[in-house]
């Protein structure tokens, strides 16, 4: 009797763990977790002002999603643009927002939702679509069906004196030493700088030598208070950088200096680059030349070149006729150099290049 007594506790205790482990399996994988709706926005059509900059433009609410296990949920919201919503990368470029645990709805001020859209990529002082969903999350993450937002943002210029560049290209970035944009129309500035092969492509922007106010990259490389998403050049070499705060937008078109002659390594077929110093704002290289004939030249083309009027002022003029002669420097023997060129930078390719630019060289 005893014997079955114990078999019939143990049958029990099977189906109670069977039980038990379908009931786990019910709660975590088998009951459908989902929205009632879609959420709802106070407004769908905002534009967005100085005057609206610290005011609740929007609030969006949801209904809260049941969930078997019974502890709280937290949620948050999504934003991105309609084009990155669907396929298989879709919502994977938006802006997050955690709201918190069991709260159903969240303001958001005019500054906040601006930030947002020009994140986004949104043009300034245009309608544009932003979509919006709710995730929430317990023991899985459930979304809701998203709506659309049509927003106007708009850019506050605020003028400084300079912007700074940190970045790799210093090895350790620095704020203290690093390269600074000068301004050359209003909310525009502008610096030239060469990204060492050796050192990396990445770097930020701030408003003062220190990290209290900075720039990073938003989607596209468009330029974002407070984003600790690096600016990143497409390859080491030398750049213009242009920063145009009115737009908050970043352009790095590539600038080099070079020299050209039969005195240089790539004779009159190819200009061998100079490295641009930030800190002397000088253009410079160092090598072996012959004692022939050498110009200076932008970009690996004759469009823009300098050439002397004579061998001993220091003075390079533009346009002064191609290779060989006149307007080429003669380098008075064979040996090691350093070779360099001044000129004034701020924006030649709106202004156009300056008549002179200054130069060395000097054998070592």
């Amino acid at each position: 009797m005893k014997k079955y007594i114990n078999k019939l506790i143990v049958v029990c205790t099977l189906l109670f763990l069977s039980a038990s482990c379908q009931n786990d399996a019910l709660l975590t994988t088998l009951k459908t977790v989902s929205f009632s709706g879609a959420p709802q926005a106070s407004s769908s059509a905002i534009i967005l002002s100085t005057s609206n900059t610290n005011q609740a433009v929007v609030t969006i609410s949801w209904p809260a999603v049941v969930y078997p296990v019974k502890a709280p949920v937290t949620y948050a919201l999504q934003f991105d643009v309609l084009s990155d919503i669907v396929g298989s990368t879709a919502w994977s470029k938006s802006v997050r927002i955690e709201v918190g645990e069991d709260v159903l709805s969240r303001s958001l001020l005019g500054a906040d939702l601006n930030k947002i859209a020009i994140q986004l990529g949104l043009p300034l002082d245009v309608v544009g679509k932003i979509a919006v969903r709710v995730e929430s999350n317990l023991d899985r993450t459930s979304y809701s069906d998203p709506i659309t937002l049509s927003v106007t943002p708009f850019s506050k210029t605020v003028v400084y004196t300079a912007l700074y560049m940190p970045g790799s290209y210093q090895g350790v970035p620095d704020v203290t030493t690093a390269a600074q944009l000068d301004p050359i129309a209003k909310g525009i500035y502008q610096c030239y700088l060469t990204f060492p092969a050796s050192q990396g492509l990445g770097f930020q922007l701030t408003t003062q030598r220190n990290m209290n106010q900075f720039f990073g990259a938003g989607i596209n490389g468009i330029v974002v208070d407070g984003s600790t998403s690096n600016f990143v050049v497409p390859a080491s070499g030398s750049y213009q950088i242009t920063v145009d705060l009115n737009t908050s937008s970043l352009v790095a078109l590539p600038y080099s200096w070079g020299i050209i002659g039969d005195a240089t390594p790539g004779g009159w077929n190819s200009s061998s680059p100079m490295t641009y110093n930030y800190q002397q704002k000088t253009w410079t290289w160092t090598g072996a030349l012959l004692a022939k004939a050498l110009k200076f030249r932008l970009n690996d083309n004759w469009n823009v070149n300098y050439g002397p009027q004579n061998q001993t002022d220091g003075i390079m003029y533009h346009d002064i006729p191609a290779a060989p002669q006149p307007g080429a420097y003669n380098v008075p023997a064979d040996g090691n150099y350093i070779v360099t060129f001044k000129i004034n930078d701020i924006d030649p390719v709106k202004n156009g290049y300056p008549i002179s630019a200054t130069y060395t060289v000097t054998k070592i």
